[in-house]
């Protein structure tokens, strides 16, 4: 299996403790992430079980090419390297972390991640929200075009629109609810004010590393080299302002107000053991045109993913119930390949930098146990979710909290995950 080496050895364990059998970050995971211990400044580190290790105090342990660019606040420059380094790192890691030899190095370093604040990995300096999830496309069509819910160009052309790099924020920082221009069916002009449909989409983000000149395509058989990693996604979205102002130029206010991610980026190298088959397409269906097709990422282009939406609302806190889960699916609902996005972004020389963040849309099921929304789950608003606590859900409430998570799973390998990606919503102000 190309890019699994002894990091991935299920036999590996960490002498950090918790790390072992841990569910999203054994030593077989290693993400990376910019993280404050308490009352100090921002910093990079890794995950291991339930505790961080602070990168600089081992800079000088670390790959020369490598070591000197871990002493900042972001992760730029670690992501702007060939990926040969990355793994350098991903292999020095795994020794510091598994070898009891360096124990004594590695625990004064070591910050309980429980004590420790998260902030974005990267600078973002641009990002672009695709729609790849095929059911979540063909579901949304249908609210609004029965009778042909995915328009001529869909299976020719990854679709996608740039959304607000400013707006993007880690787990745990909450959602304002966001003001704006809706007009209901029986409504004769537009009102202002707080969204009434408030929603959230599962995506799955990607984390550019190597970018490309202005002018110069990424080939697609070189596209997985310009991916550093992947995060969880929660393009919030309201419905009611987005129904509005999306004609004829797509979505605006009714998406840029806010952007969750989970803060770890699970490096490419991490998921090696996970890559799957992208699903053959429906009998039918056109084959990519050429600069989106190569025979290696059909092969390998897909993750093992399972995916899971849970909801927590106000009272069910207060009564001390647990999160209700919304919704389980699978990755492999994506019509398009990471690789395919990142090659189709730059088709026409579109310069991709480091650091640049892509969603992949909305990811859902081919049923109603795995869809990605609740614009699917209520159908519109016409068929009310019901609540452990006896409470009814067409669209978000203030206080809902919302949280999204992801396992690589694999027979033979230990299971990664991606860390928490949720927040709580709070009234518009």
């Amino acid at each position: 299996m190309s890019g699994v080496d002894e990091t991935h050895d299920p036999k590996r364990t960490s002498l950090v403790e918790s790390a072992n059998g841990h569910s999203d970050f054994p030593i077989q995971n290693l993400p990376l992430g910019i993280f404050s211990p308490p009352g100090h400044h921002a910093r990079p580190g890794v995950a291991i079980g339930d505790m961080i290790l602070e990168l600089s105090g081992v800079g000088a342990l670390l790959p020369e090419t490598v070591g000197h660019l871990l002493t900042g606040n972001t992760l730029n420059a670690l992501m702007a390297l060939p990926s040969a380094d990355r793994v350098a790192l991903r292999r020095r890691l795994s020794e510091l972390l598994s070898d009891p030899t360096h124990r004594e190095i590695v625990e004064p370093l070591l910050h309980k991640a429980a004590d420790c604040v998260m902030h974005l990995p990267a600078a973002i300096g641009d990002y672009t929200d695709f729609y790849v999830g095929i059911h979540h496309a063909t579901n949304v069509g249908a609210l609004f075009r029965p009778d042909n819910p995915l328009l001529p160009n869909y299976k020719y052309v990854p679709i996608g629109y740039h959304g607000r790099a400013s707006s993007v924020r880690p787990s745990g920082v909450p959602v304002v609810r966001p003001n704006g221009q809706r007009k209901a069916p029986d409504e004769d002009t537009p009102t202002f004010g707080p969204s009434r449909r408030l929603d959230y989409e599962l995506e799955l983000g990607i984390w550019m590393g190597q970018g490309n000149e202005l002018g110069h395509p990424i080939p697609i058989g070189e596209a997985r080299e310009h991916i550093a990693g992947y995060c969880l996604l929660n393009d919030w979205s309201a419905r009611d302002v987005q129904a509005w102002e999306y004609q004829p130029l797509g979505p605006f206010l009714a998406k840029n107000f806010h952007t969750t991610i989970s803060p770890w980026i699970v490096t490419a190298e991490a998921l090696a053991p996970f890559r799957i088959a992208q699903p053959p397409r429906a009998e039918g269906d056109p084959a990519p045109l050429p600069y989106l097709f190569d025979e290696a990422d059909q092969r390998s282009g897909a993750f093992a993913l399972e995916l899971e939406v849970r909801l927590s609302s106000a009272a069910m806190r207060d009564q001390g119930l647990p999160p209700f889960v919304l919704s389980r699916g699978s990755a492999t609902t994506m019509y398009w390949t990471m690789a395919q996005i990142v090659a189709h972004h730059a088709s026409n020389g579109c310069n991709l930098q480091p650091g640049d963040l892509i969603g992949t849309g909305t990811l859902s099921g081919p049923d109603e146990s795995g869809f990605g929304s609740l614009l699917e789950i209520s159908q519109g608003g016409k068929k009310p979710l019901t609540l452990p606590a006896g409470e009814t859900r067409t669209f978000l409430l203030d206080g809902d909290e919302v949280t999204l998570s992801a396992t690589a799973r694999a027979d033979g390998h230990v299971p990664i995950g991606f860390g928490a990606c949720s927040a709580v919503i709070l009234p518009a102000v």
